[in-house]
């Protein structure tokens, strides 16, 4: 559909679109928020400082932003994916020159009341921009190779910056979650063909840079391999953190040890309990009941905005959807990965549940884009 076509179409307007907005999905976020509340007020021993009290704060502006983007008609966020793709870049680029340093990376800038990292705000630029030019490329080209070079340009330039933090997570969550809407968008089989054979030599270059004067990855991150692969070679080095992540989540059983009772994050040997190993946490405390909750609700969200984008009839919202849809799946997908020992540990947060400011409020602008998408999708004539 052109964007003349959408224009002529019937969307709601005034009150009415508050009628059209997806209740559910904001329920469900609601819900696993809330989850993060109570395990941050846990691991905290019982007290809303110095965690849940932010938290909810932070959740609350949220919804306030949600709600706001929500209703600023669809084809306005697609004419500013741009210039939101572009204040990313340069705030990534500000990281380098101003950026704060913390756990050995400089992924942070201080805007005074909160930590800004603009990674996380990419993650929501990319996935607009790359949607927004698909929106506005003719079908007949999206596989053509000039025209696939343009978003492998888009997403390459970020992920070089953010490695260079370095922060090897999020620079992954970029190139799936772009690749994503690529993807799609109906970019030919062949290409995907050539990509996994890419990143099969990628690894092997990895592996075989290895302690040579053209290393690939720092220090650390290869032994966040060795880790993965071997946690048991040094428990109480660069294993500490997986051995006791596997612990707590061994230690909950099928119905968990109780509320307040997990003893990993209670006597403290479980680390950053609060960020991106809460998961153990409930995990430890609700068992595998709790846990299997959880996913069950994050499955439920990207289920939402699925069939959302597949009945939306303007091609940037469907995409832009799949995308944030996409990312948020990644999210979790690689945290629960992470601290179950399935995937080495790349400090990924859990989306919603684990205490951080930057990407709370990014996933709620992420959500107010997919409201807004669903709010002002064509209904006809």
């Amino acid at each position: 559909m052109s964007y003349l076509e959408y224009n002529v179409k019937r969307v709601p307007s005034g009150l009415s679109k508050v009628l059209y907005f997806n209740w559910p999905l904001f329920l469900l976020l609601c819900t696993v928020a809330g989850a993060g509340f109570l395990m941050l007020y846990s691991v905290a021993g019982g007290s809303l400082e110095p965690w849940a009290e932010p938290q909810i704060k932070r959740f609350a502006l949220g919804c306030v932003v949600m709600f706001a983007i929500a209703m600023v008609p669809i084809w306005f966020w697609r004419n500013m994916a741009g210039l939101a793709y572009g204040i990313s870049l340069a705030l990534l680029v500000g990281v380098e020159v101003m950026g704060t340093v913390g756990m050995g990376a400089q992924r942070w800038i201080d805007i005074g009341f909160m930590q800004l990292q603009p990674s996380e705000l990419m993650k929501i630029a990319l996935v607009m921009l790359i949607a927004a030019y698909y929106d506005w490329l003719d079908v007949k080209k999206v596989s053509h190779p000039l025209y696939v070079l343009i978003p492998l340009i888009l997403i390459a330039l970020p992920v070089a910056l953010v490695l260079n933090q370095p922060d090897l997570g999020t620079a992954l969550l970029l190139v799936m979650g772009g690749g994503i809407v690529m993807f799609c968008a109906g970019v030919s089989w062949w290409y995907w063909g050539v990509m996994i054979a890419a990143g099969v030599g990628t690894v092997t270059a990895v592996f075989s840079s290895r302690g040579t004067p053209w290393q690939l990855l720092k220090d650390y991150q290869y032994r966040r391999i060795d880790t993965f692969l071997d946690p048991s070679s040094d428990p109480l080095g660069s294993g500490y953190h997986i051995t006791q992540s596997k612990i707590a989540l061994g230690s909950g059983g099928w119905t968990g040890r109780g509320f307040m009772q997990g003893t990993q994050s209670r006597l403290n040997f479980l680390p950053e309990k609060h960020t991106d190993f809460i998961f153990t946490t409930l995990a430890e405390e609700f068992g595998f009941v709790g846990a299997f909750s959880l996913l069950t609700i994050y499955v439920g969200i990207v289920l939402f905005c699925i069939v959302s984008a597949i009945t939306n009839r303007d091609r940037f919202g469907a995409l832009m959807t799949l995308g944030i849809g996409a990312t948020f799946f990644l999210f979790f997908a690689v945290n629960m990965a992470m601290v179950m020992g399935l995937a080495p540990v790349v400090g990924v947060p859990l989306p919603l549940v684990s205490y951080g400011g930057s990407a709370m409020l990014v996933l709620m602008v992420g959500f107010g884009l997919v409201q807004s998408a669903h709010v002002h999708r064509p209904r006809g004539r």
